[in-house]
């Protein structure tokens, strides 16, 4: 049977990765069956005096401690740095390996591993690099950790307050790209589970006082990193439901979230073909603000209601939660006349789907270097949530996290390898 093909150019049925899975899943058991063999690779490649960065031999460990006869860290992307921000966050950088020359690329770049000057005639050749992000949960009775995955190098949506946006659109990402996140997250954690650093006793991060040292596993999925869901509709279905399949990652249906920020109404049926929760980015009501927040935007807010309406009314109840997602700016959007038309906003949603469950999550906005955009205050977010609540909509707010590390909502971007600066021992 068909393993995980090197060449990706074809789209990666289920059918093969779930047999990739098998065998893999079968190598990892044995290779990792004698704890004198890790404790003594551990001891070679992982010095505890490191800063918070990883430094290249813990780097390569990676790719290294558990044994991988199906080549898939040289076929799709390598690992090539780790940061952790105060909070335990960990934001990895990948580098995609361009294997695969086809329609999803927006770089006409040649492959090349030299960190050349970069050329004035637009000849340079460079890597595309995404990033991810662990955001783990130790307060929990049973911690556990949110993966955020990127769906595309940059993004063509040019939300003004997303440092994605200003990068533009330089490449979707396919299915093999966006699940090979998942794979070295998971990876992450299984090498600094719990048993590991308290075993081995050690610290990847320098020991800096910032709080545990392990990672939990991932229970929980969001497609909210770099990139537009909707514009890459095709990979993140069939990533969803490959990560949703029990012969797969088996993660919950109701544990994977789709971010989009839907650039038509018609979007939210295709995603909907997905084993996932669908979440839009609102952030507005009112057409006028919304059209400067998200400058891309062509339709009306009640046209996009309606296409949202009609892809959750084909749902089973099972799936008819939706999340409304909201950024916080300072005197742009968090007001009170702006929570009241929210407010309105999803009443009338509410009340034309039956058995749909509806929660608005306020995300605070994080510095991306706006000249005039700040961070709503807290008694603006707490005054906006009252307003929903006293309504009847389940209102949250998030908790910012990985903000130090440029790894919090909206501050993900990634430059060409020649414009990069990686931490090093």
């Amino acid at each position: 049977s068909q393993v995980w093909d090197h060449n990706i150019n074809d789209a990666l049925s289920r059918s093969s990765f779930s047999t990739m899975l098998t065998t893999f899943k079968s190598s990892h058991d044995e290779s990792t069956s004698s704890s004198t063999i890790q404790e003594e690779i551990m001891n070679q490649y992982m010095p505890t005096n490191r800063r918070r960065a990883m430094g290249n031999k813990a780097l390569t460990l990676l790719s290294d401690f558990y044994q991988n006869p199906l080549g898939i860290e040289f076929s799709i992307a390598s690992l090539v740095n780790v940061q952790r921000s105060n909070d335990g966050t960990v934001k990895i950088l990948l580098k995609l390996l361009n294997h695969n020359k086809n329609s999803n690329s927006h770089d006409d770049d040649d492959d090349d591993d030299n960190n050349t000057a970069p050329q004035s005639q637009g000849t340079q050749k460079s890597h595309h690099y995404i990033e991810a992000v662990i955001i783990p949960w130790y307060d929990r009775s049973n911690p556990s950790s949110t993966l955020c995955l990127s769906t595309q190098v940059g993004c063509a949506q040019g939300c003004t307050f997303c440092a994605t946006g200003k990068m533009g659109l330089l490449k979707r990402l396919s299915t093999d790209e966006i699940l090979i996140q998942l794979y070295y997250a998971k990876k992450m954690c299984r090498v600094l589970s719990r048993q590991n650093v308290e075993k081995m006793d050690m610290d990847l991060f320098d020991g800096d006082g910032a709080g545990e040292k392990w990672l939990p596993d991932i229970d929980n999925i969001v497609f909210m990193g770099m990139g537009e869901s909707g514009d890459n509709a095709d990979a993140v279905v069939q990533a969803c439901n490959i990560m949703a399949d029990r012969q797969c990652f088996a993660i919950p249906q109701n544990k994977i979230t789709i971010s989009t920020v839907a650039p038509n109404p018609g979007i939210f049926k295709k995603l909907a073909g997905a084993d996932a929760v669908l979440a839009w980015s609102v952030h507005a009501a009112n057409d006028e603000l919304r059209k400067k927040l998200v400058p891309t935007t062509k339709f009306s807010m009640f046209e996009l209601r309606e296409g949202l309406i009609e892809a959750v009314m084909d749902r089973s109840k099972r799936l008819r939660a939706v999340m409304f997602e909201v950024t916080m700016i300072e005197d742009v959007n968090d007001g009170i006349k702006e929570a009241e038309e929210l407010a309105i906003f999803c009443l009338e949603m509410m009340d034309r789907v039956d058995g749909m469950k509806l929660v608005v999550n306020l995300i605070p906005f994080n510095d991306i270097g706006h000249r005039s955009y700040r961070r709503s205050p807290t008694e603006n977010v707490a005054a906006f949530q009252k307003i929903l609540v006293d309504r009847g909509v389940i209102t949250y707010v998030r908790t910012t996290r990985g903000d130090d590390e440029n790894a919090a909502c909206g501050q993900l971007a990634t430059k060409k390898v020649n414009a990069m600066k990686f931490r090093k021992e």
